[in-house]
């Protein structure tokens, strides 16, 4: 058997790597992790379009197997079924939401829409800007202006959908939270997080306490890493 039973594929910059990173933490699930890049060599090997992350089961119920299980919304199922505890989900009447698959919506809509609208939209492309050094501060906001229009309704959205105070929904962190997270990590980093609201700013406090987020920030453009 492997020295450890799973192996995460995927750099640490990748926000949905990191989604899966911080949930195997959570629930004290030990890993290896390869680093490597979107559409890598690496990254075809085991995702059949190049995507991040994969997570390589090798053993599952004292048995070999070397299963490759890829996207995050598969892989923390996973993780879900083999570690129930602790919890990264809700009860009914948590944080405001009547039904517990108000967590789950959260969680598509920052994988379907955060990540084009926060990581496509402002992320990468300031990113990139910064890098090359090649036009002034005056210009790279101009270029961002429309996705920052985008941004902006996205997280007014976010916080309509949270508890009033507290993680996402509440007293504790679910996979809503470990979602969200990373996306708007990133936009901390940058100039565009004066955009965001007090409530998300706040947030962003209590996520930063936990020990899961501490362990998987190296790597990450919090700490002015790239891929």
């Amino acid at each position: 058997m492997e020295s450890t039973p799973y192996t995460l594929i995927g750099t640490p910059f990748s926000t949905f790597t990191r989604t899966v990173a911080m949930g195997l933490r959570y629930k004290g699930l030990k890993y290896n992790q390869v680093s490597t890049p979107p559409s890598s060599p690496v990254a075809f090997e085991h995702h059949p379009f190049g995507f991040l992350p994969t997570l390589i089961i090798h053993e599952d119920q004292g048995k070999r197997v070397d299963v490759k299980l890829r996207e995050s919304q598969a892989i923390v199922r996973f993780i879900d079924r083999i570690a129930p505890s602790p919890s990264l989900h809700i009860a009914p009447g948590e944080g405001g939401a009547v039904i517990e698959e108000k967590m789950w919506e959260l969680v598509s809509l920052a994988a379907c829409f955060g990540y084009p609208i926060v990581e496509v939209g402002v992320v990468k492309p300031r990113v990139k800007a910064m890098d090359e050094g090649k036009l002034s501060e005056e210009k790279i906001r101009q270029q961002l202006e429309s996705g920052v229009v985008k941004l902006k309704e996205f997280l007014t959205l976010v916080e309509s959908l949270m508890a009033p105070d507290g993680f996402a929904f509440g007293e504790h962190p679910s996979w809503a939270d470990f979602f969200l997270f990373p996306l708007i990590a990133d936009l901390r980093a940058l100039h565009e997080w004066n955009v965001v609201g007090r409530r998300l700013n706040e947030w962003m406090g209590k996520m930063d306490e936990l020990p899961a987020v501490k362990e998987t920030t190296p790597g990450t453009l919090a700490v002015g890493a790239r891929p």
